[in-house]
Protein backbone atom coordinates (compact mmCIF):
# COMPACT_ATOMS: atom_id res chain seq x y z
CA UNK A 1 0.00 0.00 0.00
CA UNK A 2 1.45 3.28 -0.62
CA UNK A 3 0.68 7.20 -1.81
CA UNK A 4 2.33 10.46 -2.58
CA UNK A 5 0.75 13.98 -1.24
CA UNK A 6 2.02 17.09 -2.35
CA UNK A 7 2.12 19.71 0.27
CA UNK A 8 2.61 23.65 -0.20
CA UNK A 9 5.15 25.65 1.23
CA UNK A 10 3.44 28.50 3.36
CA UNK A 11 5.21 31.77 4.27
CA UNK A 12 3.85 33.76 6.59
CA UNK A 13 3.87 37.44 6.81
CA UNK A 14 2.92 38.65 10.58
CA UNK A 15 1.27 37.10 13.17
CA UNK A 16 0.52 36.65 16.82
CA UNK A 17 0.73 34.04 19.39
CA UNK A 18 -2.27 32.63 20.65
CA UNK A 19 -1.71 30.55 23.90
CA UNK A 20 -4.17 27.95 25.00
CA UNK A 21 -3.91 24.53 27.50
CA UNK A 22 -5.51 22.73 24.71
CA UNK A 23 -3.27 22.36 22.02
CA UNK A 24 -5.95 22.05 19.31
CA UNK A 25 -7.01 25.50 20.08
CA UNK A 26 -3.34 26.96 20.56
CA UNK A 27 -2.24 28.44 17.15
CA UNK A 28 -1.27 32.03 15.54
CA UNK A 29 -3.80 34.66 14.07
CA UNK A 30 -1.92 36.56 10.82
CA UNK A 31 -1.44 36.21 7.25
CA UNK A 32 1.10 34.39 4.91
CA UNK A 33 1.45 33.21 1.34
CA UNK A 34 1.16 29.53 0.01
CA UNK A 35 3.76 28.47 -3.11
CA UNK A 36 3.02 25.65 -5.84
CA UNK A 37 6.82 24.46 -4.32
CA UNK A 38 6.97 22.46 -1.32
CA UNK A 39 6.57 18.78 -0.47
CA UNK A 40 6.04 15.29 -1.95
CA UNK A 41 5.60 12.84 0.85
CA UNK A 42 5.82 9.22 -0.58
CA UNK A 43 4.53 6.44 1.69
CA UNK A 44 4.63 2.83 1.50
CA UNK A 45 3.42 0.14 4.01
CA UNK A 46 3.92 -3.44 4.34
CA UNK A 47 3.11 -6.04 7.19
CA UNK A 48 6.02 -5.96 9.59
CA UNK A 49 7.59 -3.15 11.78
CA UNK A 50 9.62 -0.53 11.79
CA UNK A 51 9.39 2.67 10.31
CA UNK A 52 12.71 4.40 8.18
CA UNK A 53 12.55 7.78 6.97
CA UNK A 54 14.55 9.81 4.18
CA UNK A 55 14.90 13.58 3.52
CA UNK A 56 15.45 14.14 0.44
CA UNK A 57 16.99 10.63 -0.03
CA UNK A 58 19.15 10.78 3.09
CA UNK A 59 19.18 10.24 6.85
CA UNK A 60 18.08 13.19 8.36
CA UNK A 61 17.30 12.79 12.32
CA UNK A 62 17.18 16.17 13.36
CA UNK A 63 14.34 17.20 10.37
CA UNK A 64 12.80 13.76 10.18
CA UNK A 65 11.57 14.46 14.32
CA UNK A 66 8.63 16.09 13.26
CA UNK A 67 7.48 13.18 10.87
CA UNK A 68 7.96 10.71 13.75
CA UNK A 69 6.07 13.23 16.40
CA UNK A 70 3.21 12.61 13.81
CA UNK A 71 3.45 9.18 13.63
CA UNK A 72 3.89 8.96 17.69
CA UNK A 73 0.28 11.06 17.71
CA UNK A 74 -1.00 8.51 14.95
CA UNK A 75 -0.16 5.66 17.36
CA UNK A 76 -1.91 7.06 20.57
CA UNK A 77 -5.11 6.56 18.69
CA UNK A 78 -4.39 3.62 16.02
CA UNK A 79 -2.33 0.61 16.63
CA UNK A 80 0.33 1.20 13.78
CA UNK A 81 2.67 -2.03 15.54
CA UNK A 82 2.06 -4.48 12.89
CA UNK A 83 2.84 -2.14 10.17
CA UNK A 84 6.12 -1.72 8.08
CA UNK A 85 6.47 2.01 7.19
CA UNK A 86 8.25 3.74 4.89
CA UNK A 87 8.53 7.61 4.24
CA UNK A 88 10.16 9.60 2.04
CA UNK A 89 10.20 13.50 1.88
CA UNK A 90 11.20 15.38 -0.88
CA UNK A 91 11.51 19.30 -0.20
CA UNK A 92 11.69 21.57 -3.07
CA UNK A 93 12.04 24.73 -0.94
CA UNK A 94 15.03 25.57 2.09
CA UNK A 95 14.39 23.17 5.25
CA UNK A 96 13.95 25.45 8.34
CA UNK A 97 14.03 28.80 6.91
CA UNK A 98 10.41 30.01 7.21
CA UNK A 99 8.52 28.11 4.20
CA UNK A 100 6.57 25.85 7.04
CA UNK A 101 8.43 22.04 5.68
CA UNK A 102 8.05 21.11 9.37
CA UNK A 103 3.80 21.23 8.67
CA UNK A 104 4.20 20.01 4.88
CA UNK A 105 6.39 16.90 6.66
CA UNK A 106 3.84 16.78 9.46
CA UNK A 107 0.39 16.87 7.03
CA UNK A 108 2.23 14.75 4.24
CA UNK A 109 2.50 11.90 6.48
CA UNK A 110 -1.09 12.31 8.60
CA UNK A 111 -3.13 12.78 5.63
CA UNK A 112 -1.54 10.20 4.06
CA UNK A 113 -1.12 7.15 6.29
CA UNK A 114 -5.00 8.03 7.12
CA UNK A 115 -5.46 7.59 3.40
CA UNK A 116 -4.00 4.35 2.95
CA UNK A 117 -4.96 2.51 5.82
CA UNK A 118 -8.81 3.95 5.58
CA UNK A 119 -8.28 5.83 9.41
CA UNK A 120 -11.69 6.75 10.54
CA UNK A 121 -10.21 10.67 9.86
CA UNK A 122 -11.84 13.31 8.30
CA UNK A 123 -9.25 15.64 6.07
CA UNK A 124 -9.51 18.34 9.29
CA UNK A 125 -9.23 15.46 11.65
CA UNK A 126 -6.34 14.32 9.98
CA UNK A 127 -4.63 17.22 9.93
CA UNK A 128 -5.44 18.20 12.99
CA UNK A 129 -2.76 15.52 13.80
CA UNK A 130 -0.66 17.74 12.39
CA UNK A 131 -1.09 20.53 13.94
CA UNK A 132 -0.93 18.83 17.20
CA UNK A 133 2.55 17.42 16.49
CA UNK A 134 3.78 21.11 15.66
CA UNK A 135 2.53 22.52 18.58
CA UNK A 136 4.52 19.57 20.61
CA UNK A 137 7.52 20.09 18.62
CA UNK A 138 7.03 23.99 19.25
CA UNK A 139 7.94 24.01 15.40
CA UNK A 140 4.93 25.73 14.28
CA UNK A 141 1.66 27.56 15.23
CA UNK A 142 0.01 28.47 11.82
CA UNK A 143 1.33 26.42 9.03
CA UNK A 144 -0.77 23.42 8.96
CA UNK A 145 -3.98 25.57 8.47
CA UNK A 146 -2.29 28.13 6.40
CA UNK A 147 -1.00 25.07 3.87
CA UNK A 148 -4.10 23.32 3.70
CA UNK A 149 -5.91 26.94 2.70
CA UNK A 150 -3.68 28.02 -0.38
CA UNK A 151 -3.74 31.40 -1.96
CA UNK A 152 -3.11 34.70 0.61
CA UNK A 153 -4.74 32.79 3.47
CA UNK A 154 -5.80 35.35 6.25
CA UNK A 155 -5.46 33.03 9.68
CA UNK A 156 -8.88 34.74 11.55
CA UNK A 157 -9.03 32.96 14.45
CA UNK A 158 -6.12 30.55 15.76
CA UNK A 159 -6.16 26.77 16.12
CA UNK A 160 -5.50 23.67 14.60
CA UNK A 161 -7.95 22.59 11.27
CA UNK A 162 -11.50 22.43 12.16
CA UNK A 163 -11.33 25.36 14.79
CA UNK A 164 -9.27 27.41 13.67
CA UNK A 165 -10.53 29.85 10.89
CA UNK A 166 -9.56 31.40 7.54
CA UNK A 167 -10.39 33.97 4.60
CA UNK A 168 -8.39 34.45 2.10
CA UNK A 169 -7.64 37.41 -0.67
CA UNK A 170 -9.69 37.58 -3.52
CA UNK A 171 -7.18 37.10 -6.59
CA UNK A 172 -8.61 37.18 -10.28
CA UNK A 173 -8.33 34.07 -12.14
CA UNK A 174 -6.12 36.03 -14.70
CA UNK A 175 -3.99 37.83 -11.83
CA UNK A 176 -1.10 34.93 -11.92
CA UNK A 177 1.38 35.92 -8.99
CA UNK A 178 4.98 35.19 -8.03
CA UNK A 179 6.93 34.37 -4.88
CA UNK A 180 10.14 35.35 -4.85
CA UNK A 181 12.41 34.67 -2.09
CA UNK A 182 16.15 34.47 -1.18
CA UNK A 183 17.14 32.22 1.93
CA UNK A 184 20.44 32.66 4.55
CA UNK A 185 19.99 30.08 6.74
CA UNK A 186 18.16 28.88 9.86
CA UNK A 187 15.87 29.89 12.64
CA UNK A 188 14.96 27.77 15.26
CA UNK A 189 11.24 28.79 15.49
CA UNK A 190 11.14 27.42 19.20
CA UNK A 191 13.86 30.04 20.02
CA UNK A 192 11.32 32.90 19.35
CA UNK A 193 8.18 31.86 20.26
CA UNK A 194 9.19 30.75 23.66
CA UNK A 195 11.42 33.69 24.25
CA UNK A 196 9.43 36.22 26.50
CA UNK A 197 11.30 39.07 24.72
CA UNK A 198 10.47 38.40 21.41
CA UNK A 199 6.68 37.03 22.24
CA UNK A 200 6.02 40.19 23.94
CA UNK A 201 7.36 42.27 20.68
CA UNK A 202 5.20 40.10 18.37
CA UNK A 203 2.46 39.93 20.29
CA UNK A 204 2.15 44.22 20.15
CA UNK A 205 2.59 44.44 16.53
CA UNK A 206 1.01 41.44 15.30
CA UNK A 207 -2.50 42.38 17.08
CA UNK A 208 -3.59 45.12 14.56
CA UNK A 209 -2.50 44.31 11.35
CA UNK A 210 -4.55 41.73 10.39
CA UNK A 211 -8.12 43.91 11.21
CA UNK A 212 -5.61 46.15 9.06
CA UNK A 213 -5.79 43.73 6.05
CA UNK A 214 -9.13 42.79 6.52
CA UNK A 215 -10.47 46.13 5.82
CA UNK A 216 -7.92 46.48 3.10
CA UNK A 217 -7.63 42.49 1.34
CA UNK A 218 -5.04 43.28 -1.25
CA UNK A 219 -1.59 41.72 -1.31
CA UNK A 220 -0.05 45.04 -1.76
CA UNK A 221 -1.40 45.95 1.69
CA UNK A 222 -0.51 42.31 3.08
CA UNK A 223 3.14 43.09 1.50
CA UNK A 224 2.85 46.08 3.58
CA UNK A 225 1.91 45.30 6.81
CA UNK A 226 4.50 41.92 6.56
CA UNK A 227 7.32 44.66 6.07
CA UNK A 228 6.15 46.56 8.97
CA UNK A 229 5.91 43.66 11.31
CA UNK A 230 9.48 42.47 10.73
CA UNK A 231 11.29 45.93 10.90
CA UNK A 232 8.99 46.93 14.28
CA UNK A 233 9.96 43.47 16.34
CA UNK A 234 13.43 43.49 14.78
CA UNK A 235 14.04 40.01 13.52
CA UNK A 236 15.68 40.85 10.30
CA UNK A 237 18.74 40.08 10.03
CA UNK A 238 21.17 43.16 7.72
CA UNK A 239 20.93 40.58 5.30
CA UNK A 240 17.72 39.51 4.61
CA UNK A 241 17.53 43.56 5.56
CA UNK A 242 19.30 44.52 2.49
CA UNK A 243 17.48 41.86 0.07
CA UNK A 244 14.57 42.85 0.89
CA UNK A 245 15.25 46.63 -0.70
CA UNK A 246 16.32 44.82 -3.78
CA UNK A 247 13.20 42.71 -4.06
CA UNK A 248 11.35 46.06 -2.53
CA UNK A 249 11.97 48.03 -5.66
CA UNK A 250 10.97 45.38 -8.32
CA UNK A 251 8.43 43.76 -6.79
CA UNK A 252 4.76 44.43 -5.27
CA UNK A 253 6.66 44.37 -1.79
CA UNK A 254 9.11 42.44 0.28
CA UNK A 255 9.47 41.14 3.78
CA UNK A 256 10.94 38.73 6.03
CA UNK A 257 9.58 35.41 6.19
CA UNK A 258 8.28 34.31 9.62
CA UNK A 259 10.06 32.56 11.23
CA UNK A 260 12.92 32.22 8.59
CA UNK A 261 16.32 34.09 7.35
CA UNK A 262 14.85 34.79 4.49
CA UNK A 263 13.47 37.89 2.13
CA UNK A 264 10.18 37.00 -0.09
CA UNK A 265 8.55 39.11 -2.13
CA UNK A 266 5.12 39.18 -4.16
CA UNK A 267 5.52 39.98 -7.41
CA UNK A 268 3.79 40.12 -11.03
CA UNK A 269 6.58 38.13 -12.84
CA UNK A 270 9.18 36.36 -11.87
CA UNK A 271 11.94 38.08 -13.02
CA UNK A 272 14.09 39.35 -10.05
CA UNK A 273 17.96 40.60 -10.16
CA UNK A 274 18.98 38.25 -7.21
CA UNK A 275 21.20 35.71 -7.83
CA UNK A 276 20.09 32.14 -6.85
CA UNK A 277 16.20 33.24 -5.92
CA UNK A 278 13.83 30.91 -5.12
CA UNK A 279 10.68 31.71 -7.80
CA UNK A 280 7.68 30.01 -7.24
CA UNK A 281 3.51 30.97 -8.01
CA UNK A 282 1.31 31.59 -5.70
CA UNK A 283 -0.98 28.17 -5.33
CA UNK A 284 -4.38 27.78 -4.99
CA UNK A 285 -4.50 24.54 -4.47
CA UNK A 286 -3.60 23.17 -0.57
CA UNK A 287 -2.50 19.54 -0.30
CA UNK A 288 -3.30 17.24 -3.24
CA UNK A 289 -2.59 13.69 -4.07
CA UNK A 290 -0.31 12.49 -6.68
Amino acid sequence: MNCSIFVPSHITGFFEIVDNGDPIKKGSRGAGVVMDKGVITKIKIMDGSGVKIKINGKDDPQNASITEKTLEILKRGFNLDDKKIKIEHDVHVPIGAGFGTSAAFALGVSIGISKILELPLTFNQAAQIAHLAEVEMKSGLGDVIGEISGGIPLRVKEGAPGVGITDSIILENSEELFVISKTFGEINTADIIDDPHHKKMINEMGSNLLQELVNDPQPRKFMELSRKFAENTGLMSSEVKETVEILESETIGASMAMLGNTAFALSENEDTSLDDALVAKVDHMGCKFL
